[in-house]
């Protein structure tokens, strides 16, 4: 490769390499305004500014998933549909044993066999748009870390992939 070449392509490798580091970090800042006037992480906020966030920015999500999947049985979503009674009595942690547990098998098999549609649903829609209201990075298969199925749902022991 002659040396005009070579530099021209080092340059857009560098180029693409910059533009997905600083793309690509997590978390990001999704929240309120902090005191020095940036954007706060989901960790950084406090339990008020968390409320704050999941009526304003999950909830809605959340609820447009539901609702265009099955309109009648979701028409109201609130805060219970996660949380389910804790959030009634203010424990909103999460992953919850109020939703149903999950197999604990990475690439969610019985899932699938079990319940194809909901479980594709939620992959697709629901998971994507949960991480990026957070700010958080969706789940990956090689690193078994970010925000996923198991993020809100226990594994047959309990919580996994450092949930």
């Amino acid at each position: 490769m002659p040396h005009f070449q070579r530099k021209y392509f080092v340059s857009i490798v560098l180029a693409i390499q910059i533009t997905l580091a600083f793309g690509g970090c997590y978390p990001k800042r999704v929240g309120p305004a902090g005191p020095e006037g940036q954007r706060l992480t989901w960790a950084e906020m406090s339990t008020g500014q968390r409320k704050q966030h999941m009526r304003n920015a999950i909830l809605p999500v959340a609820a447009s998933v539901f609702q265009s999947w099955r309109p009648e049985r979701y028409a109201r979503v609130d805060c219970n549909l996660c949380h389910g009674p804790g959030a009634d009595t203010g424990n909103f942690r999460m992953p919850t044993a109020y939703l149903p547990g999950l197999s604990g098998e990475l690439l969610l098999g019985p899932e699938f066999e079990k319940y194809p549609d909901t479980t594709q649903l939620k992959l697709d829609r629901l998971v994507p748009k949960m991480a990026e209201a957070l700010g958080l990075k969706s789940f990956s298969l090689i690193t078994r870390t970010g925000f996923g199925c198991y993020s809100c749902h226990l594994g047959p022991t309990g919580p996994m992939f450092g949930n």
